[in-house]
């Protein structure tokens, strides 16, 4: 049976990235695959970079870059420089949050191996894994793709002409006529993949004088996308708004190193990390932030809702989350709610299943579920599997999932629903045609998540016994 689509572009050389071009070449039936990514190695954002964004310049979905292409395809323009947004998310101790069984593609397991600081925590032979860990599997099960891949390569537009999608790609670092230079050209492709992720573009909550205060003294703002290290905020009077996993790690980071109590802005409680907003020296603060100022004399003040207010902070930190953006799809597909609309079950597009989207899903088991709906892609487009339903019935899947869901963000989490979502895939999926390399997806086992939610029982025990520790050792004082 001839492909659906012969020709296949993937956006994105992540882990997403990855469980696409693992999952298309296996099927050994595809005449071309590319694979595009703007960095200059494999990987997305589990790569550290020291230097971090600064922090944004505006509470709304930014603008884009204004860049001067030639005006012709292929054809070198002036280097545009480095992308601040490009930038990884990760801070310099960063172990994975999902249990690494179930974190890991079925095909293939981390390495064993923990971090100092996560042994000191949980014990040896413990379930997280160390960045450099999961950067370097990611590395080493790209090897065999890579003659696919494109890399100091952004993809600037993708759009639809007739029955082919046009990527406008840009490649940096090009050496023309004795000075660098970008390098424009296009590619044709029948289908596309977006693997590119969603940790790009930090979500800052809009609160009136945050960003005349940030613009008044910007290096006392950060982000978690910005976030490195403790060191700068040692004995300094510390905010932090947001309530989530990143929230609790600058929590669990900074609560007895800053000046006086750590101030801590949490609009609703998550239970699984009650414990880590019981530390000791933590002040918890449940009204919504009604304003944000600079005073002359170089600190911020906070006032909230119930009136209360904060003076004399050195830093306030957001761990708010981000913003979903895909500025190079036309047309793009994020709403103003911060939705990504039009896809079935997170994947295709309902108007034209060419294009899909791998990872573009929250509370899901990543890296699993990128296996999962890459699986599920590589076998549609190969006209294999069991195909899709009516376009009909998808979009009345999309208007009931609003009704149930929202159209912010949370429109795109699958917790607790995981079982049936994992098992859609792998009926879509089916059984792998011989003479491939595919295979068949495990149907979900309620141990996928009991595993991959186990480090957050492990945080949780941490966080109580080093509350207690420290009340011990208070009360010997």
């Amino acid at each position: 049976m001839a492909p659906r689509y012969r020709r296949v572009a993937v956006i994105g050389a992540g882990p997403s990235g990855l469980a696409a071009v693992h999952a298309l070449a296996g099927e050994k039936t595809f005449d071309a695959i590319r694979v595009f990514d703007r960095r200059d190695h494999v990987g997305g954002l589990w790569h550290y970079d020291p230097e971090p964004d600064t922090f944004p310049a505006t509470t709304g979905v930014p603008p884009p870059r204004t860049l001067k292409p030639p005006a012709t395809f292929p054809d070198f323009a002036p280097a545009a420089g480095p992308d601040p947004r490009a930038r990884s998310a990760l801070y310099y101790n960063l172990d994975s949050n999902v249990g690494a069984t179930t974190m890991a593609f079925t095909h293939t397991p981390f390495p064993e191996v923990n971090s100092p600081l996560s042994i000191q925590r949980f014990g040896r032979g413990n379930p997280t894994r160390p960045y450099t860990a999961i950067a370097e599997w990611i590395e080493d099960l790209f090897k065999p793709f890579l003659p696919f891949v494109s890399l100091n390569t952004t993809v600037e537009k993708v759009a639809k002409q007739g029955k082919e999608w046009i990527l406008t790609l840009r490649k940096t670092g090009q050496v023309y006529r004795g000075k660098e230079h970008d390098y424009w050209w296009t590619e044709t492709f029948d289908a596309v993949v977006i693997a590119s992720g969603h940790y790009h573009v930090p979500f800052i909550p809009d609160i009136p004088g945050l960003i005349e205060a940030s613009k008044a003294l910007p290096e006392r703002f950060g982000h978690s996308k910005s976030y490195r290290k403790p060191d700068k905020y040692i004995n300094k009077r510390i905010l932090i708004v947001g309530g989530n996993i990143s929230a609790t790690d600058f929590i669990n980071d900074l609560h007895d190193i800053v000046k006086g109590k750590l101030e801590v802005a949490i609009r609703s409680r998550n239970e699984k990390l009650e414990s880590a907003y019981s530390l000791p020296n933590v002040n918890i603060h449940t009204s919504s932030i009604r304003s944000i100022s600079a005073t002359n004399g170089l600190l911020l003040t906070v006032t909230f809702e119930d009136s209360t207010s904060i003076s004399g902070l050195d830093y306030i930190l957001f761990a708010t989350g981000y913003r979903l953006e895909y500025p190079y799809l036309h047309p793009n597909p994020t709403t103003p709610e911060n939705r990504v609309a039009g896809f079935y079950q997170h994947v295709f597009n309902i108007d034209d299943p060419s294009l899909t989207l791998v990872g573009q899903v929250k509370a899901a088991l990543s890296f699993r579920i990128y296996e999962y709906q890459a699986v599920a892609i590589a076998r549609y487009y190969a006209g294999r599997g069991a195909g899709l339903p009516s376009v009909d019935e998808q979009r009345k899947w999309e208007v009931e999932r609003l009704k149930e869901k929202g159209p912010t963000s949370a429109f795109h989490e699958i917790a607790p629903d995981l079982e049936p979502y994992f098992n859609w895939f792998v009926d879509v999926a089916g059984k792998p045609a011989i003479g491939t390399d595919g295979y068949e997806l495990p149907r979900w086992r309620d141990e996928f998540a009991d595993k991959g939610l186990a480090v957050l029982g492990l945080k949780e025990k941490y966080w109580k016994d080093l509350a207690n520790r420290k009340s011990q050792i208070a009360a010997k004082l």
